[in-house]
């Protein structure tokens, strides 16, 4: 047995599978490659890794499999998922993942070829393990898939209570002590039991107010909005092909955008925190509703017409179209009054949190400095925003205010 102190945890115990898999190149990989990608130019201290959040996945997975009476080949299964549910991120975690999806349909939970090969595969066989229901357990199948991958998964437990010590950001501060020992299985389905409605509105709140501090903040977005930029040239004007990057740790790619002529002033940029300004910051009612359907395509031709009108270079437009809010805790499941419910039928504040997120959504669109004011006024009348020119002047002000606290 090896002991590992943590920062969230304190002490955390790995053995059987676990210490012989953490020892692997894939798993260790992982201390490469940041949790929060590009957070860091917002919160400094976020640098912490997949490596890191991993073994914390494991510890809870422990103490879950441990409250709910879980053991033997089962529970090792579990362990080694709840270890290796992180082994097939790209890059800067989910910074790059829609890219590498788009190139090659493949998700961070799609491991099972990692898995099957390798000293991963060496390590789950002299345990007994089959890959293949490894692989599952981290894509969510099954009864125990849920703990790994689910609306009470203990995923989620570690990120939210990691990402809020890291940041210095409070609001993903929960009770994952009290989550993990109200858990139970009834009828195959994960729930927290009796008198747990708020322990499962504290899961949905601090995961709705993280979202717009940390997750989805602007400059985060920016600069991974410039990330995806340069990497999607660099696959594109290279021989790098979507399989072998998605392989890669942080420093692989800063590595190459920077050798790379196509991409160089994408990662100097990057590298010295030289970032592209807010043109446009949208609200949704301000955003015409069949922007929302553009697709990768669409968004460059958008892109395009964009640095026609405003008379600028192509690369100096970047267009930030968010996914409709979702809020996929919201049918986490509790037991009331011996009646399994979802959160979302149960709970008042989840309407609340649905209308906030609605009112967080932004539209962005991106242009170095110099540029950004030219870029903004052409972006409000080729996408038909329907913003006002004061209150166009009122928001630039207030973004170049904001923009100024963060350098």
């Amino acid at each position: 047995m090896t002991t590992i102190k943590d920062s969230v945890h304190d002490h955390i115990a790995v053995e059987g599978v676990a210490a012989d898999l953490v020892e692997t190149p894939p798993v260790q990989r992982l201390r490469r490659v940041k949790q929060l990608g590009t957070v860091t130019m917002v919160y400094p201290s976020a640098n912490h890794t997949r490596f890191e959040h991993s073994l914390g996945v494991y510890h809870l997975a422990n103490r879950a499999l441990s409250h709910l009476g879980i053991e033997g080949r089962q529970a090792e299964r579990v362990r080694a998922a709840a270890l290796l549910h992180d082994v097939g991120h790209s890059p800067y975690s989910h910074n790059i993942e829609e890219i590498v999806h788009r190139k090659t349909g493949k998700y961070h939970d799609d491991v099972a070829e990692l898995l099957q090969h390798g000293e991963v595969a060496s390590v789950l066989a002299s345990h007994d393990l089959s890959p293949a229901k490894v692989a599952a357990l981290v894509s969510g199948e099954g009864e125990l898939g849920q703990l790994v991958s689910g609306e009470l998964d203990v995923d989620r437990m570690d990120y939210l209570v990691r990402d809020a010590h890291h940041t210095g950001v409070p609001y993903g501060t929960i009770d994952h002590e009290r989550l993990v020992r109200e858990l139970r299985f009834v009828d195959g389905d994960l729930v927290l039991d009796e008198g747990n409605v708020q322990t499962a509105e504290s899961l949905l709140l601090a995961r709705a107010l993280m979202n717009p501090t940390v997750y989805a903040h602007h400059v985060a977005r920016i600069a991974k909005s410039m990330l995806r930029r340069g990497t999607e040239r660099l696959l594109r004007e290279t021989d790098v092909t979507a399989e072998q990057l998605r392989r890669w740790d942080d420093y692989d790619l800063l590595v190459r955008l920077r050798e790379s002529e196509a991409t160089e002033a994408y990662a100097r940029r990057l590298t010295e925190r030289h970032l592209f300004k807010r043109a446009v910051w949208a609200e949704r009612q301000a955003v015409p509703d069949e922007l929302l359907a553009a697709d990768h395509d669409d968004i460059r031709e958008l892109e395009a017409e964009i640095a026609d009108a405003a008379n600028v270079a192509p690369p100096a437009v970047i267009l930030d179209i968010p996914a409709t809010p979702s809020m996929r805790e919201s049918t986490s499941r509790v037991l009331v009054n011996g009646e399994i419910r979802r959160l979302g039928e149960q709970s008042t504040l989840v309407t609340a949190i649905r209308a906030a997120q609605t009112d967080q959504w932004r539209l962005g669109v991106y242009a170095p400095a110099e540029d950004s004011e030219r870029v903004g006024e052409a972006a409000v009348r080729e996408l038909g925003l329907n913003l006002d020119g004061t209150r166009i002047r009122d928001v630039r002000r207030g973004i170049h205010a904001t923009l100024d606290e963060f350098h």
